[in-house]
C-alpha cells in the first residue's frame, strides 16, 4: 500500500510542479494586458480569457499537491496543539465525511459540465474570445479529480499511522 501512495503522491506532485510552471506564464499575461489597457489604450478580450484560462490551469494542476505538502488553509491554531495521533483521526473524519463525498458530487459535476461543453464544441461567447472553452473546464475536472485521487491517499498515510506497523508512525 505504501508503494501505491508514494505513486500516486510522486505523480500529483509532477502535475503540480507543471501547473507551477504556468505561473510566470500568468503574470507575463496580467503585466501585458495592463500595459496594453492603461498605458495604450487597448483593450483585449483574448488576454483577458486567458488569464483566468492560465489561473485555472496553475490552480487546479497545482490544489491536490498542495493539500500533500500540507500548505493549504487549516485551523492552524488547533492543528498545531494536536498530537500527531489526534491529528490522523481528524484527518481520517475530514476526509472521510467532508473532503471525499463533497468531492465525488463536486467532480462528478464538473466531469458531466465538460462533456456537456465539449460536445457543444463549446468556445467564447465572445467574438474575439478564445476558441475550446471546453479545453479549460476539462482541466478543472481532472484538477478535482487529482484533488479526491490525493485526498484517499492521505487517508491512507492517516489509517497506516493509526494502524499500520509501529515503524509507519516513525
Amino acid at each position: 500500500m505504501t508503494a501505491l501512495i508514494s505513486y500516486t503522491e510522486r505523480f500529483i506532485a509532477g502535475i503540480g510542479r507543471i501547473g507551477s510552471l504556468f505561473l510566470p506564464l500568468l503574470m507575463l499575461t496580467i503585466l501585458v494586458n495592463v500595459f496594453s489597457r492603461y498605458a495604450l489604450g487597448l483593450g483585449f478580450i483574448q488576454l483577458e480569457e486567458l488569464q483566468w484560462h492560465l489561473n485555472a490551469i496553475a490552480v487546479m494542476s497545482c490544489l491536490a499537491w498542495a493539500y500533500q505538502k500540507d500548505v493549504h488553509v487549516r485551523v492552524d491554531a488547533f492543528h498545531a496543539r494536536m498530537s500527531p495521533t489526534a491529528r490522523a483521526i481528524v484527518e481520517v473524519l475530514g476526509v472521510v465525511f467532508l473532503l471525499l463525498p463533497f468531492l465525488w458530487y463536486v467532480t462528478g459535476s464538473a466531469w458531466t459540465i465538460f462533456k456537456y461543453s465539449w460536445n457543444l464544441k463549446e468556445g467564447s461567447p465572445m467574438p474575439s474570445g478564445l476558441p475550446a472553452r471546453y479545453l479549460i473546464k476539462g482541466v478543472m475536472a481532472a484538477g478535482l479529480s487529482l484533488l479526491f485521487l490525493q485526498g484517499v491517499a492521505i487517508l491512507l498515510k492517516s489509517l497506516l499511522f493509526l494502524f499500520g506497523p509501529k515503524t509507519y508512525r516513525e
